[in-house]
């Protein structure tokens, strides 16, 4: 679990992060690279006029970062920017990111190209666009290389940085509502956004007060609620994951931009404590789990079925992966062996490391999956990062949390012919249920059949445990189906059952250790912790 803007876009980035950290655990998220002098800031941000509208981001009463945008006049239309700072913790370790988009737009305020960036602290990720009517032309570059790919969409679509302007161009009206096409770079999604014109108020903004239209947006299952002034600026955003971006004098907005300490952990935040309270002491010895998730029936059922999970409603039924037996080969395992943005099987370096860990490996699926979960697992350092998972870039840096795991291995499964999908929902860890990303392979066992298996290569599980509670299969654009559980969500936990001789779980009772995570900072020996087992003590 890691484009757009900063108001729209913070919303549903800093939950896909916690998402899919992913976000997810991640998904929304982000991470590490502005801790330098007041004066390199000031540098970087020297093209910002006095024209420019600062804004303070906060995050359940925290502050996380700022914004800072700009629109200037060209000569067939308009120019907007915009750059953000944001630091968070994720599982108490202190996590930053740099955040830019740039949008040209015509004299309308509708987009022609784009380009965002989102840079970690190991390089920056890009995601560019041209438009041409319906026809997208996406760019994504970092540091693994550069990908591109056309798209045919069913309307030309906006990003969340000239929505604003494009709706006051139209006109804005209390009571209206419409929906408008809207492409995510953090997701590479192109999907309708719902917009309901509220009222006109008036609110408060860089200490004045300002008249504003209140408007309700929703888009990729989040909420939020937006104050648009008559000229298309934002001058206050919410969103129920506990995010306000709010218009700022600049001296406010970045007097706490670099603060010494973030108390708020994104991820614990964004964890669901079953209630009653539910102990399992090893998810490993869980033979059947059965929880019922509220808004679970949103869920796609092609999604929630399938893998040893089965769901009815709201109420899913998890079962060990170790019973689970070959049945027809599925149809279309062709398109889990094909290149996609962001899982690049096809890249050399992709394609060369794959072969070095399987290379010694019995000449059968199940034993070089195997193979392959255990390499990728030793391969990288585990850190909690908000970024955009990229196969190449992860196999760069060797760094990542369950996004990364996932992205490289579901790559390099792939680069040897090994069918593989990401799967993203919910894994029991000490307490609670952290939002994850793990990974299906299928295996064929001969005669035309096999059997999708859950594995996880961030905590080293072949297969996963049955605590993984799948929500979603596929990239970054499915993956923002979760996106609408954070803060909202309510789980249960109905029935647990151990194999035999194993130690028993205790349901509605206290237990000395059923808070949320309480991870030290993760560090990589071999055998430690991983990004979401127990932490040594």
């Amino acid at each position: 679990m890691l484009f757009r803007p900063l108001p729209r876009a913070l919303a549903r980035l800093l939950s896909v992060l916690a998402v899919v950290a992913w976000l997810v655990q991640m998904g929304v998220l982000v991470r590490a690279a502005y801790f330098s002098p007041p004066v390199s800031l000031a540098a970087d941000l020297a093209h910002y006029g006095s024209s420019a509208h600062w804004k303070g981001v906060y995050y359940r009463g925290d502050k996380i970062g700022f914004s800072v945008g700009q629109t200037t006049p060209i000569d067939d239309g308009y120019e907007i920017r915009e750059d953000g700072r944001l630091q968070m913790t994720l599982f108490g370790a202190t996590t930053a990111v740099r955040l830019s988009t740039l949008a040209v737009v015509d004299r309308a305020f509708a987009l022609r190209r784009f380009e965002f960036s989102l840079d970690p602290g190991t390089g920056p990720t890009v995601v560019s666009g041209d438009l041409d009517g319906r026809r997208l032309h996406l760019r994504i570059r970092n540091s693994g290389g550069e990908r591109e790919e056309t798209r045919e969409l069913a309307e030309p679509p906006a990003l969340a940085l000239n929505l604003p302007r494009a709706l006051v161009a139209r006109g804005l009206t209390a009571g209206e509502t419409l929906e408008v096409s809207v492409f995510d770079p953090t997701t590479l999604r192109n999907a309708a956004m719902s917009i309901e014109v509220q009222a006109r108020e008036i609110v408060r903004a860089a200490g004045r007060s300002v008249p504003a239209f209140r408007v309700q947006t929703r888009f990729a299952g989040v909420t939020t609620r937006s104050w648009i002034t008559d000229v298309g600026e934002v001058v206050r955003e919410e969103s129920p994951t506990g995010l306000l971006v709010v218009r700022e004098t600049p001296e406010r907005a970045q007097a706490l931009a670099v603060s010494s300490e973030i108390q708020a952990d994104l991820l614990e935040a964004a964890a669901l404590v079953p209630s009653p309270p539910t102990r399992i002491d090893d998810p490993t010895t869980v033979r059947l789990l059965r929880v019922r998730l509220s808004r679970a029936a949103g869920f796609p059922d092609g999604d929630l079925q399938g893998a040893g999970q089965s769901a009815d409603g709201d109420v899913i039924e998890v079962h060990d992966a170790l019973e689970l037996t070959p049945g027809p080969e599925e149809p279309g395992l062709a398109r889990y062996l094909k290149p996609e943005p962001l899982i690049e099987s096809d890249a050399p370096p992709i394609r060369d490391e794959a072969a070095r860990a399987t290379e010694d490996a019995p000449d059968e699926p199940r034993a070089r999956a195997e193979r392959l979960l255990r390499h990728v697992h030793a391969f990288l350092d585990k850190k909690p990062t908000v970024s955009l998972p990229s196969a190449l870039e992860v196999l760069k840096t060797r760094v990542g949390d369950c996004n990364e795991h996932t992205a490289l291995y579901v790559a390099m499964a792939r680069a040897v012919d090994i069918p593989a999908r990401i799967a993203v929902g919910l894994v029991y860890l000490r307490g609670a249920f952290y939002y994850h990303a793990w990974a299906e392979v299928w295996l064929d066992e001969g005669d035309q059949r096999g059997l999708w298996l859950p594995v996880d290569p961030t905590l080293n599980q072949f297969p996963a445990d049955a605590t993984h509670v799948r929500l979603a299969r596929g990239g970054l654009d499915r993956q923002a189906a979760i996106l609408g559980l954070i803060g909202q969500a309510e789980l249960s936990v109905l029935d647990v059952e151990l194999r035999p001789g194993s130690t028993p779980i205790l349901v509605g009772r206290p237990t000395a250790d059923l808070t949320p995570l309480d991870l030290p900072f993760p560090r990589r020996d071999g055998q430690g912790p991983s990004c979401w087992s127990s932490p040594a003590r």
